[in-house]
């Protein structure tokens, strides 16, 4: 794991490698695992080899008890998750991003095979509690990871990318569930589909040692020159540059702010540290919570079991469905640093709040085959519109709001919030239609339309500024009402301390020599 070179790279090029030999497997293979399982729970050959999980042929008698058994299973997936992100409290600033990384990947091929191999109830529910342990590890570690290498202007851009790829991994999952779904009267049909995602982790475990790690981190742990050379391999500048040495300054400056123990999220402070935790964990359970996963999870069981489709047709919509979510993710991509981060969710939230009320008016109306067109086009626009607004968003949003000294601890937690409420939907929910059928709907509806405030009121723009400026905002803030405010009316620091420190005599500086000096303090 030598620093240099870094598979012969600098600058953009650097970055554009980060993203798409490790930031898009990553979070392909997230997105692949979230909806994978839901695309073969009502097949022939799953339910005989774990007939405990079948809803689509159990009695009246039995679908409500199997219904609880299937949800569980599913979701202990997400309990193995919320257990690997909180392992990252202590993991993530003792060994570092890369190596986290690496580790919880072989976890999680791991898991894979495992679950690929089962025969028997037990060994599933292992495999689920293993793949789910390596991936909340990785998730949460590779949003600080990237964010840390990103400059403030490509922060953005490049975080909320995360949303494009799990796109992509939801809606693969769905395509290849329905290709092996024509090869019947053989286990392979779900066994290959639970295996594939192995070669993701095993791309993302091998490049990510070819990557550099985290400057920020190295400064933190007090090994200088290695956060030099890799802030000068990632601007693409000497490494004793005026810019480098201003960034190692903003950077060193903001360390000395907090003692950097994980038990400081329990505390406010001058960078009020327990309100800055308390956003990023909420921004997650938002992703959660509008209830996108009630609809990833059980796409298939939606369309066939609860929309009264054939088997064919339900997966083909189901697999067409996650289609929208690459597309929102591109969205957001071209939008997120131009109209920043509080319009796309305020809009998306309530976007998704009008989809889920139509929804459940839609579902409500038996034998209508017009009110079923209308249920399957708003279940099209409910996953583009969450991806545009809470898919990536919100782990760049958490890995913002979190200070350098507790950044992975913060990331950890909130990540693992995602877990816990992706676990609560994904047990609750298939209980929840075979209880309330269409009123589910509403509860989303009506929780949805309760995010919008809150993100108006609390949540501050972070758009084009540096982790440093971040930091600015909330030691200006003395309540949880001005974020906000001192967001909105803060000017973009200045960066003239940076010739002091760096010994530079220049008295003038062009307009992109400022803009880059501004973009390496990200």
């Amino acid at each position: 794991m030598g620093l240099q070179p870094y598979l012969g790279l600098r600058g953009n090029a650097l970055l554009r490698a980060a993203v798409w030999l490790v930031v898009c497997p990553a979070f392909t293979c997230y997105g692949y695992n979230m909806s994978v399982v839901g695309g073969i729970l009502t097949l022939d050959s799953f339910s005989q080899q774990f007939p405990q999980m079948d809803t689509i042929n159990a009695s009246k008698s039995e679908e409500k008890l199997r219904s609880q058994i299937q949800g569980t299973v599913v979701a202990l997936y997400t309990v193995g998750g919320i257990f690997g992100a909180l392992s990252c409290i202590y993991l993530g600033d003792r060994w570092g991003r890369r190596k986290v990384i690496f580790i919880t990947n072989v976890v999680a091929i791991i898991g894979a095979i495992l679950m690929a191999t089962s025969f028997k109830m037990s060994q599933f529910i292992v495999a689920r509690l293993v793949l789910g342990l390596g991936t909340g590890g990785y998730v949460a570690t590779v949003p600080v990871w990237q964010s840390e290498i990103s400059p403030a202007h490509k922060r953005g851009s490049n975080v909320v990318t995360d949303g494009i790829f799990i796109g992509v991994g939801v809606s693969g999952a769905l395509w290849i569930d329905l290709g092996f779904y024509f090869i019947t009267g053989n286990s392979v049909s779900w066994r290959f589909p639970l295996a594939f995602p192995i070669l993701f982790s095993v791309m993302v475990a091998v490049f990510i040692t070819m990557l550099p790690e985290s400057p920020r981190w190295l400064l933190k742990q007090g090994r200088t020159d290695e956060a030099r050379q890799i802030l000068a391999a990632l601007q693409d500048e000497p490494e004793h540059s005026a810019i480098i040495n201003g960034a190692i300054h903003d950077i060193e400056v903001s360390l000395t702010q907090a003692t950097g123990s994980w038990r400081d999220m329990f505390t406010m402070g001058e960078q009020r540290l327990f309100h800055r935790a308390y956003l990023a964990a909420t921004g997650q359970m938002f992703q959660q919570m509008c209830g996108v996963n009630l609809i990833t999870f059980y796409a298939t069981t939606i369309f066939q079991q609860y929309l009264g489709m054939d088997p064919m047709r339900a997966r083909i919509l189901a697999a067409g469905m996650t289609l929208t979510q690459p597309f929102g993710g591109l969205f957001a991509f071209f939008t997120i640093d131009r109209m920043g981060r509080r319009p796309l969710m305020l809009v998306s939230a309530a976007a998704m709040a009008v989809s889920m009320a139509i929804l459940a008016g839609t579902t409500s109306a038996e034998n209508n085959t017009g009110a079923l067109v209308v249920a399957v086009i708003f279940l099209y626009v409910f996953q583009f519109i969450f991806t545009v607004g809470y898919s990536g968003l919100t782990f760049l949003y958490a890995a913002e709001m979190a200070p350098l000294q507790i950044r992975a601890a913060v990331n950890a937690v909130s990540t693992a919030t995602v877990w816990a409420f992706n676990f609560l939907l994904a047990e609750i929910t298939p209980v929840g239609f075979a209880s309330i059928s269409y009123r589910y709907y509403i509860i989303f509806a009506v929780i949805n339309a309760c995010i919008v405030p809150s993100v108006y009121f609390f949540f501050p723009e972070t758009k084009g500024r540096s982790l440093e400026e971040i930091d600015e905002i909330f030691t200006r803030s003395k309540s949880i009402f001005d974020p906000v405010r001192v967001a909105r009316s803060m000017p973009k620091m200045q960066i003239g301390h940076v010739h002091a420190e760096a010994g530079d005599s220049s008295s003038t500086e062009g307009p992109m020599e400022g803009e880059l000096k501004e973009d390496v303090k990200a």
